[in-house]
C-alpha cells in the first residue's frame, strides 16, 4: 500500500518531461514548460481543494522505510543531466528564432529550480553520504552548490530572524529580496565554512574548504560546456541556471515572508514553531515539489523524509499554490495587499495566546 501511495510522486517527472517536449518544439510551443508550471498547474490548484490529510503513525513508519520514495528522488539525477545535455544540443540548433532560444532556456531554468535545487535540497538533508553527493551533483547542475552549506547550517538555524538572508522581511519587494538573499547567502556559506575550518585547526585556503571546492567544480563545469560545446551555449546555460536560482529564491520568499521569531530576554530567539513558515496543501504542488509546501513540518525536523511530512493546524496557509503565489509576488503591491492582513491576523492570534 505504501508503494502505491508513492505513485503520485511520479508527477515530479512532469517538469523534465514537459521541458524535453518544449526543447524539441518550434514556434510558440517552446513555452509549454512555463505554461504548464505557472498557468496549467496554477489553474488546477485554484479549482481543486487542498488536502490536509496526514498519514497515520503506522502508515508513516512504513512510508519512511519504503525505498520506492527514495528511488523516485535518485532517478532525478540522471534525468536532470540527460535534460541538460539535450538542452545544450537543442539550444545550439541552427536557425532558431530568439524567442525559441528563450523558450528552451526558460524550460531548462525551471528544471534547474524544480529538480536541480529542490530535489537536491531534499537529498541534501539526508545523513547518507551517497545521497549527499547526489544532492551536490544536482545543485551543481544549477550552479548553486553553496546552498548545501548555507541552507542546512544557516537557514535552518536562523529562519524567520533578521539574521537569515533567506527569510523575506515585511514590506520587502521580491526584487530587493533576490539581491539580498543571493549575495548574503553566499557570504553566510563562506562564514560558516571558515568558522568550521578554524575550529578544526585547518587552513581556510585548502582542499578542506568544501565551499572553495564547490566553486572550483562549478567553474570547471561551466568552462567545460564552453570549451566543448560553445561559449554562446555556455552563456545560455548560465541564464538557465540563473532562472533556476531565482525560482528557488522565489519559493524562499513566499515560504517565510513577513514571519518573525521573537527575541527572548536571554538574547536567543524562540524555538522555530509551525507559524514561522507559510504552507500550501494544494495537492498538485505537494506532489510535484515532493511535499516542499508542507514547510513547517520540514523546519520542525529537517531530516524528516518528504513522504512523511504532516499538515499542522497551527501552520499558516497560503491562499493559493506556489505557482500562483510566485506570480503574485512579482507584483509587490498586490502581494502585500493579500499577505499583510494574514500576517497581522497571525500576529494577533499568537499575541493573545
Amino acid at each position: 500500500m505504501s508503494s502505491l501511495r508513492a505513485v503520485k510522486y511520479l508527477a515530479g517527472y512532469s517538469i523534465p518531461i514537459t521541458a524535453v517536449i518544449s526543447m524539441s518544439m518550434h514556434g510558440i510551443a517552446v513555452f509549454i514548460t512555463p505554461f504548464y508550471a505557472f498557468v496549467f498547474l496554477a489553474f488546477l490548484e485554484m479549482i481543486l481543494p487542498p488536502d490536509h490529510k496526514n498519514l497515520k503513525a503506522m502508515e508513516a513508519e512504513l512510508a519512511k522505510k519504503d525505498k520506492v520514495y527514495d528511488i523516485l528522488l535518485y532517478f532525478h539525477l540522471p534525468v536532470q543531466f540527460a535534460v541538460l545535455v539535450y538542452f545544450l544540443i537543442q539550444v545550439n540548433e541552427q536557425g532558431l528564432a530568439g524567442y525559441e532560444i528563450a523558450g528552451r532556456i526558460i524550460s531548462m531554468g525551471i528544471c534547474c529550480g524544480v529538480i536541480g535545487i529542490n530535489v537536491g535540497h531534499e537529498l541534501g538533508h539526508r545523513v547518507n553520504k551517497t545521497e549527499q553527493r547526489m544532492a551536490q551533483l544536482l545543485l551543481m547542475s544549477s550552479l548553486y552548490m553553496h546552498f548545501f552549506i548555507e541552507h542546512n547550517k544557516g537557514h535552518h538555524k536562523r529562519v524567520s530572524t533578521p539574521e537569515d538572508p533567506s527569510s523575506a522581511r515585511m514590506h520587502e519587494p521580491i526584487y530587493f529580496f533576490f539581491v539580498r538573499t543571493i549575495i548574503f547567502s553566499i557570504q553566510s556559506a563562506w562564514q560558516i565554512q571558515c568558522q568550521e575550518l578554524r575550529e578544526a585547526g585547518r587552513k581556510i585556503i585548502s582542499a578542506h574548504n568544501t565551499l572553495l571546492v564547490f566553486f572550483i567544480v562549478e567553474t570547471i563545469f561551466v568552462l567545460a560546456i564552453g570549451f566543448f560545446i560553445g561559449w554562446v551555449v555556455m552563456s545560455y546555460f548560465l541564464i538557465a541556471a540563473g532562472i533556476g536560482i531565482l525560482l528557488l529564491e522565489s519559493v524562499n520568499y513566499i515560504e517565510h515572508y513577513g514571519l518573525r521569531r521573537q527575541l527572548k530576554s536571554s538574547g536567543l530567539y524562540e524555538r522555530v514553531q509551525p507559524w514561522h513558515s507559510w504552507n500550501s496543501d494544494f495537492v498538485l504542488g505537494r506532489v510535484v515539489l515532493y511535499e516542499l509546501t508542507r514547510h513547517s513540518d520540514h523546519h520542525y525536523l529537517a531530516s524528516k523524509k518528504y513522504q512523511t511530512l504532516n499538515y499542522s493546524e497551527e501552520a499558516p496557509q497560503l491562499p493559493a499554490g506556489y505557482p500562483a503565489m510566485i506570480l503574485l509576488a512579482l507584483i509587490p503591491p498586490l502581494f502585500f495587499r493579500v499577505m499583510h492582513p494574514r500576517i497581522k491576523a497571525l500576529e494577533f492570534q499568537h499575541s493573545t495566546v
